[in-house]
């Protein structure tokens, strides 16, 4: 009785899904608004990220500027 050395086993699918890089939360949400065709986020998001810039840069020397926009 002889041994047969294992063929080289090409990875599975889930091997594959496991061992790739996971994405950032901007990339998630990106492939849910591409998977889902939810474009009518993308208003949301960004208005949601403008209003974060505004409010980091109202803490800032840039908050006496900003007050004379609005």
């Amino acid at each position: 009785m002889t041994l047969k050395p294992k063929a080289p086993h090409s990875p599975s699918e889930f091997e594959q899904l496991g061992n790739r890089q996971s994405l950032s939360i901007v990339g998630e949400f990106l492939l849910f608004i591409r998977e889902n065709k939810a474009w009518w986020m993308i208003p949301i998001l960004l208005v949601l990220g403008l209003v974060g810039i505004l409010s980091l840069l109202a803490s800032t020397g840039a908050a006496p500027f900003i007050y004379t926009l609005f």
